[in-house]
C-alpha cells in the first residue's frame, strides 16, 4: 500500500479510506453485476441460463446455415422451364431462396399486368410515404386531409388507370400487397371515428334510443368472426340490393372489415373514456360548454391518450387479419404466396414464401408497434415526476 503524502492530515486520510471502503465490489455493478443478479442468482437460475443459451446459439447456427450457408438461390429456367432439382436435393438442409426470386412479383402484386406492375409498386410506395407524413406531428393541421385526399385518388388512378394514358386493370386482377394495404388503410381510417360515435352513443343516458342501437351493434359484431361477416357481405348483401345493381366484392369487403374493426374499437374508446376521472367532466361542465366542444377538446384527447396501446393492438390485429378475404375471392399479400406455390416445381417450399410474407407483416406491424410506443411517451411525458 502506497503511503500517504507528509502534507495529508490523518482527516483527509480517513475520507479516503472511507470512499475506498464505501464503493461497490467490482463483481456487482455494471454488466458483470446484472448478469450476476438476473441470470446467475442461484444454482437453479445459472442452469437454466445455460439450458436457453444452448438451445439459442444452436437454434441460431441452424437458421444461418440453413438459411445462408446451404441455401439455394438461383435454380436455372425460368416459368414453365424452371429446373429445381437443385432445391429437392438440397431440401431439409439449405432454403430454396430462388422461389422468391421466381414468384416475388406475384406474390406482391399478384395478376396485376406484369407489363405494368410498377403501378402497384407505386402505390405501395405513396402508402408508405402517407403513413411516414401521417406519423409526423408537424403536419398534423388542415392540410393533411388535403394530402390524403390527393394520395388516395393517385392510387385510385394508378391501380383502375384508364385515364392520362394507362391501361385500365379491373379489380379482379388486383392482388398482394396492395390490396392489404387497401383494405387495412382505409378500414382504419373509416373505422376509427366511426368506433368514436359507437362510443360515446353508447355511454348515452339522455337518449335510451341511441344507447340501444349501439350496445346492440357492437354486442352482435363482436359475437360472430369475421368470416361469416365477409360471406355475409359477398354472398346475402346482393340480394337486398336492387335488380341490376352490383356493389364490387372488394368495396363490400372493405365494408365488413369497417364495421367489424369499428366494434371492438368501440370498447376500447369507452374504456379510455370511463377512466377518465370523473372531476374532468365536472370541469369542462362548470366551464359552460356544450357537450361537443366538451367531448373534443377535454374528454377525447385525455381518453384516446390513455388507450394507445390497446388502439395500435386492434389495428395491428386487422392489418393482419385482411388475409380473410380469400373466402371472397380477393387475394390479399398471404394468399398470393399460398397461390405461388401451387405449381408442381415449387411444390413443398412454402416456409420459403411463408418467411417472406413474414418478414413484410412484420415490417408493418413493428412500425407501428414502435410508433405507438414513441408517442405514448411522448404525450405521457407530463406526468413523470
Amino acid at each position: 500500500m502506497t503511503p500517504p503524502p507528509a502534507h495529508t492530515t490523518t482527516a483527509e486520510v480517513i475520507a479516503a479510506a472511507g470512499d475506498r471502503e464505501r464503493r461497490p465490489p467490482a463483481m456487482s455493478v455494471g454488466p458483470v453485476g446484472w448478469l450476476r443478479a438476473n441470470l446467475f442468482s442461484s444454482w437453479l437460475n445459472t442452469a437454466v441460463t445455460l439450458v436457453l443459451a444452448y438451445l439459442v446459439v444452436s437454434w441460431t447456427l441452424g437458421l444461418i446455415s440453413w438459411g445462408v450457408i446451404n441455401a439455394i438461390w438461383e435454380v436455372p429456367g425460368t416459368g414453365a422451364q424452371v429446373d429445381t432439382s437443385a432445391c429437392r436435393e438440397a431440401r431439409g438442409e439449405g432454403a430454396c431462396w430462388a422461389l422468391i426470386g421466381e414468384k416475388y412479383r406475384f406474390i406482391l402484386f399478384g395478376l396485376y399486368p406484369f407489363e405494368e406492375q410498377w403501378r402497384p409498386a407505386l402505390v405501395v410506395a405513396i402508402f408508405v410515404a402517407l403513413y411516414v407524413v401521417s406519423a409526423m406531428r408537424r403536419f398534423w393541421n388542415r392540410w393533411l386531409g388535403f394530402i390524403w385526399l390527393v394520395a388516395l385518388a393517385a392510387i385510385g388512378v394508378l391501380m383502375w388507370g384508364g385515364v392520362f394514358g394507362l391501361r385500365f386493370v379491373e379489380q379482379e386482377r388486383w392482388g398482394g400487397l396492395p390490396i392489404t394495404l387497401i383494405l387495412s388503410t382505409f378500414g382504419i381510417a373509416f373505422a376509427f371515428p366511426l368506433s368514436i360515435l359507437v362510443a360515446l352513443g353508447r355511454r348515452q343516458t339522455s337518449m335510451p334510443a341511441v344507447r340501444a342501437l349501439c350496445v346492440v351493434y357492437i354486442e352482435l359484431i363482436r359475437g360472430v368472426p369475421l368470416i361469416s361477416l365477409l360471406f355475409m357481405a359477398s354472398v346475402m348483401f346482393p340480394l337486398f340490393l336492387p335488380e341490376g345493381m352490383n356493389i364490387d366484392k372488394l368495396l363490400r369487403a372493405q365494408v365488413a372489415i369497417i364495421l367489424f374493426a369499428a366494434a371492438y374499437l368501440a370498447e376500447v374508446v369507452r374504456g379510455g373514456l370511463q377512466a377518465l376521472p370523473k372531476g374532468q367532466y365536472e370541469a369542462a361542465d362548470a366551464l359552460g360548454l356544450s357537450y361537443w366542444q366538451k367531448t373534443g377538446f377535454i374528454v377525447l384527447p385525455q381518453a384516446l391518450r390513455m388507450v394507445i396501446p390497446p388502439l395500435v393492438n386492434t389495428f395491428i390485429g386487422m392489418f393482419k387479419d385482411t388475409s380473410l378475404v380469400l373466402i371472397i375471392g380477393i387475394f390479399d399479400l398471404l394468399n398470393t404466396a399460398k397461390t405461388s406455390i401451387i405449381e408442381p416445381a415449387w411444390q413443398g417450399f412454402g416456409v420459403e414464401a411463408y418467411l417472406f410474407v413474414a418478414a413484410i407483416y412484420f415490417v408493418f406491424c413493428f412500425a407501428m408497434s414502435k410508433y405507438s410506443q414513441d408517442l405514448e411517451a411522448e404525450f405521457n411525458r407530463h406526468r413523470r415526476r
